[in-house]
């Protein structure tokens, strides 16, 4: 299946599927709420209260008729964006009907409280005794592992679906509505102590800087990896995983299974550290909280686990700190972590065009002996990395002069809009499952990628990322709890 069809690419697609979300989006700031009957997953015990609509305005919908009108937004919209890539509409229609609905069924299985919740007082809330500590990607983890289960047992099956087989059209264009999320986001976080931010943006380019070039240089020199391997391994693993991969991947215009192949891997270390890391903070960083908070967003590598380490974290040193008559105001180290995952996630639009520029002028044209043109970077430059820029700049300036009143309209729309973005994801990981044929991938070498991730992250990146944190963070305390 080819990602380009005459007239226009999936890239593009992507960006305006994007844009056409993010301005009805906005229209709420007007008084008018388009998106509000979009379908939100929660965190559940009774599964009849598993489904809601994402607005309030919406609620005579009730949960199953949200996702049904969500099916049928997205099937026209999709549909028609298959029609414009010169697809076969029909067969493309019938795919991604069975996909979105297998899908979303997986999302709702990771949604379980038992699955899902990750902190003590969630675990309290929902009554549950034991929880694997997902957080809400683990309805992702199950996309993936009901794709992969497809993929590896029903090769018929996944042929006849396979039109609508296309995790990078789906992740490229939750990446455009990410942009408008992390913008408020990025707002909301200026607000933070503005030490804390600075210090968060100089971590995290010090990292940048660090991790990529070295894992670049440990997969190509130690276990002998292309660059067309090498880079989006090294974004995959250093920055910030799949959407870093993705990006990555489309800039040097990798095929398509490469992304596929590093994405799996990324969700699947990320869960691996979200048990891991927090325990290590509370054991040996309890007494440096900021130090812990920047540490989980350093090192672990998709946002909603980044995010949630932090959570995680913040719940045991909290807990630890006020057993010895320490009371830390609540929010700091949730706070630092998920600034500094902010700011990783900004710089993945810059590193794209970086790597887009060195691809085209340093790379390739040297081993054809001549000089890449100005028009060949642009056409090498991923475009839904322009959507991305469009909506994180226009929220991030709305936001920051905004009333109080008016931000809190920016914060709702972002967060209709920010749940398409779910949606696209749970789509992208399920697809990635389907595409991911063990044989085939134990031919493309993922055993050697897995051992460049386990020797990288393990032996090098987490380690570094904490001294990278105690440099800048090491005695920068919250807040005390005051009356």
């Amino acid at each position: 299946m080819s990602s380009r069809a005459q007239g226009i690419s999936e890239d593009w697609l992507s960006l305006w599927i994007g844009l056409v979300i993010f301005v009805l989006s906005l229209a709420l700031l007007a008084g008018t709420d388009l998106l509000g009957w979009v379908v939100a997953t929660g965190v559940w015990t009774d599964i009849s209260k598993a489904l809601n609509p994402v607005s309030k305005a919406y609620s005579g919908l009730g949960g199953f008729g949200a996702l049904l009108a969500t099916y049928v937004a997205l099937l026209v919209v999709m549909t028609i964006g298959a029609a414009a890539l010169k697809a076969n509409v029909a067969r493309f229609a019938i795919g991604f009907t069975v996909i979105f609905w297998l899908a979303y069924i997986c999302w709702i299985i990771g949604s379980w409280a038992s699955f899902a919740v990750n902190t003590p007082a969630d675990m309290k809330k929902f009554g549950v005794t034991w929880s694997l500590k997902l957080t809400s990607e683990g309805g992702f983890i199950v996309a993936l592992l009901g794709g992969l289960f497809i993929g590896n047992f029903m090769p018929a099956f996944a042929e006849w679906i396979r039109e609508a087989v296309r995790p990078e059209l789906y992740v490229k264009t939750a990446i455009v509505i990410l942009g408008g999320f992390l913008g408020v986001t990025a707002a909301e976080k200026l607000g933070l102590a503005t030490s804390v931010m600075f210090l968060g943006l100089a971590a995290i380019i010090t990292a940048y800087l660090i991790f990529w070039s070295v894992v670049y240089y440990v997969a190509r020199t130690w276990f002998g990896f292309s660059r067309e391997w090498a880079a989006p391994l090294a974004s995959g693993i250093s920055i910030c995983g799949v959407s870093a991969a993705i990006a990555t991947g489309a800039a040097i215009r990798a095929r398509p299974m490469v992304a596929v192949m590093v994405s799996s891997l990324v969700v699947i270390f990320a869960v691996v550290e979200l048990l891991i890391l927090p325990l290590l903070a509370d054991a040996f960083l309890a007494h440096e909280p900021l130090v812990a908070g920047s540490w989980m967003a350093l090192s672990v590598k998709t946002d909603g686990a980044a995010v949630a380490s932090g959570a995680i974290t913040e719940s045991f040193i909290l807990a630890k700190n006020a057993a010895e008559g320490v009371r830390y105001a609540p929010g700091w180290i949730l706070g630092t972590s998920a600034t500094v995952k902010v700011f990783i996630d900004i710089f993945i639009g810059v590193w794209a065009f970086v790597l887009a520029y060195i691809w085209t002028r340093h790379i390739e044209v040297r081993q054809a002996g001549d000089q890449a043109r100005a028009r060949e970077i642009w056409e090498r430059f991923p475009k839904f990395i322009i959507g991305y820029v469009i909506t994180f700049v226009l929220i991030l300036v709305l936001a920051l002069g905004a009333a109080p009143a008016t931000l809190a309209k920016v914060k709702a729309a972002m967060g209709e809009a920010n749940t398409f973005r779910g949606i696209f994801f749970v789509l992208t990981f399920f697809t990635i499952g389907i595409m991911s044929n063990f044989r085939k991938l134990w031919e493309e070498g993922i055993g050697k990628l897995a051992a460049v991730y386990v020797v990288c992250l393990f032996g090098f990146i987490i380690w570094v990322g904490l001294v990278i944190s105690w440099m800048f963070f090491s005695g920068v305390k919250p807040p005390l709890v005051t009356g």
